[in-house]
């Protein structure tokens, strides 16, 4: 009986050292197994069993992480003082190598890189003009991660990206920022304007010289055409009406009469060429 009683203790304790024991590794982390404080092994994601007490098991996220750099003032080189705020993405690397360099080379690495980024970005924003940083973001965020990119490197660390997140400068200095930016616009909208209405005035400059241009030429075009009606005119009558100036004369008459719709009354026995030949010395009636 005594026997299985001590049976029964042994199972139970190995039973609860078993369980002790056991370790579950995400795929998210890798694990650094010590033995007695001493590197002994790297855990991938899964089970793991360690002797309780004699060994630990030491959890690493390698997902990718963000660390706020804190607001800070800084001088700028114009003697400004900007907040400025930024974020750090970062990932500490799975292989083993680097798991074990975040651990070992760094006493805290997220602690280490906000205070790296702070760092980094007092030295570049104080070599700039407010004016500058706030329009040479893109470059700031460049130099940023390439500092934080070598300088962790070393800890297992791989720099996604960082972020500026604001650059304020004081109250007073933004304010007059905002007066000048909006003259700044307001003096574009005004060269816009006038460059918009010298547009139009000269499209209808030209378009009033184009109506003119067209009614010169109309104007020389009737009066070649009166010309040269004028000159077969003539020419007609040297040929045809010589030393008949009166029938030519008549028939003018009559062409005028006919062209202003006059009513002529022509007798029933009278014939139509001896009514026109006696109209020929006849001026139409206005009958307006």
């Amino acid at each position: 009986m005594l026997f299985l009683y001590v049976i029964v203790v042994i199972v139970a304790v190995l039973v609860l050292l078993f369980l002790a024991g056991m370790r579950i590794v995400r795929p998210t982390h890798r694990g650094l197994v010590e033995t007695l404080g001493k590197y002994t092994k790297f855990a991938q994601p899964g089970f793991h069993w360690v002797i309780p007490i004699i060994q630990k098991l030491y959890l690493v996220n390698i997902t990718e992480q963000m660390v706020n750099a804190d607001p800070q003032v800084i001088i700028t080189n114009d003697n400004l003082n900007a907040t400025v705020d930024a974020q750090v993405y970062f990932r500490v690397k799975e292989d083993e190598e680097s798991v074990k360099n975040s651990q070992y080379n760094a006493a805290n690495y997220k602690f280490q890189i906000v205070n790296l980024a702070r760092t980094t970005l007092r030295n570049i924003i104080g070599t700039l003009s407010l004016r500058s940083a706030n329009s040479e973001r893109g470059r700031i965020n460049t130099d940023l991660h390439q500092t934080l990119e070598i300088e962790t490197k070393r800890w297992g660390i791989d720099v996604m990206r960082t972020e500026l997140k604001e650059i304020d400068p004081p109250k007073d200095v933004q304010e007059t920022m905002n007066k000048v930016v909006k003259a700044e616009n307001e003096k574009i909208a005004a060269i816009d304007f006038a460059t918009a209405a010298e547009t139009t005035a000269d499209g209808i400059k030209r378009s009033e010289i184009k109506k003119a241009e067209g009614i010169r030429q109309a104007k020389i075009l009737e009066a070649e055409g009166e010309a040269q009606a004028i000159k077969l005119v003539n020419e007609a009558a040297e040929t045809y009406f010589k030393g008949n100036a009166q029938l030519l004369r008549k028939l003018q008459m009559t062409e005028t009469a006919l062209k202003n719709n006059a009513k002529i009354v022509i007798p029933s026995n009278t014939e139509l060429i001896n009514v026109i030949g006696e109209m020929a010395g006849v001026l139409p009636i206005d009958r307006r």
